[in-house]
């Protein structure tokens, strides 16, 4: 099964690596439909528990019937099915799944930025102090600086555009990841450290082997946060600065007081926004075992 090398190490011949392919080849869309199905029961299961069917239905009679019987005005509040029209209408004619495919190409774009900058600085000053020392008070200045605070400034540098609302949006993302995976990696077990350096571990190999290891649940969770603003900046930006996407929807909705409109735009956004904390939940699940259900 096993060739041994010219180095002298045990390592797959040609032979086995073609096995290898071809038990993938069998295996492989099997394994990517039962954790896609794995996916969905999980996201899914909560919404459609008894426990939380006997709240929400009722709240939604409450939507449809209140407005129509006058309780709340239909005008501020409109009723379920109105809203539910609305979207359809909204759907079929192609412009709206235009402007959230803008709108998630700017966030993710935002959101790869954010990750790629925070992950690397967080771990670094979690690791060593002498690095904490020297970046994090600068952190430290900027993040209490509200987000919001940044638009004026963002768009006399930036213009209004793209680059404006891709920064806009990095920013709300950005300090949320970048703290808590400080704190994370800052707070590794020192046992599992001093056992490591008992063996002769490199820094490099205590960092990518126990440190980011150790602090993947935390690092997941501050994602989900990153996120969650993101998807807040992402809605500024286009207002203050967009042509396309679901803010500028909304901003235009509100200017022509289209309240069915707006609605229909905040639960796409709340429903976008709760497929990426599932999406992020079953990595933390299949990533992060150790630490799920802590």
């Amino acid at each position: 099964m096993f060739a041994l090398g010219a180095s002298g190490q045990t390592g797959l011949s040609a032979e086995d690596g073609r096995e290898a392919m071809t038990e993938y080849r069998v295996k492989g869309p099997r394994l990517v439909l039962r954790e896609t199905g794995f996916f969905f029961r999980n996201a899914f299961g909560s919404i459609f528990s008894p426990e939380f069917i006997v709240v929400f239905v009722p709240a939604l009679a409450l939507w449809e019937v209140l407005p129509r019987a006058g309780v709340v005005p239909s005008t501020l509040v409109p009723p379920l099915s109105t809203v539910a029209v609305t979207a359809w209408e909204m759907t079929v004619s192609g412009e709206y799944l235009m402007h959230i495919a803008h709108s998630m190409g700017k966030f993710f774009i935002a959101l790869a930025i954010a990750l790629a900058t925070a992950i690397p600085i967080g771990v670094l000053m979690g690791w060593n102090i002498a690095v904490r020392k020297r970046v994090l008070p600068f952190f430290q200045l900027l993040a209490p600086v509200p987000p919001p605070a940044w638009v004026p400034i963002t768009i006399i540098i930036f213009g209004i555009g793209l680059p404006m609302q891709t920064f806009l949006i990095f920013l709300g993302a950005f300090y949320p990841i970048l703290f808590n995976t400080y704190q994370a990696v800052k707070d590794t077990d020192p046992r599992y450290l001093a056992s490591a350096r008992v063996f002769g571990a490199s820094e490099f190999t205590l960092i990518t082997r126990i440190y980011i290891w150790d602090a993947l649940g935390a690092i997941i969770m501050s994602v989900k946060t990153g996120v969650a603003m993101g998807l807040v900046m992402l809605v500024i930006a286009e207002m203050y600065g967009g042509r396309s996407g679901m803010g500028y929807v909304l901003m235009e909705a509100k200017e022509f007081f289209q309240i069915p409109v707006m609605v229909v735009c905040m639960v796409t956004l709340g429903i976008i926004g709760w497929f990426l904390i599932e999406v992020l939940k079953f990595a933390e699940v299949k990533l992060a075992v150790w630490k799920v259900g802590r």
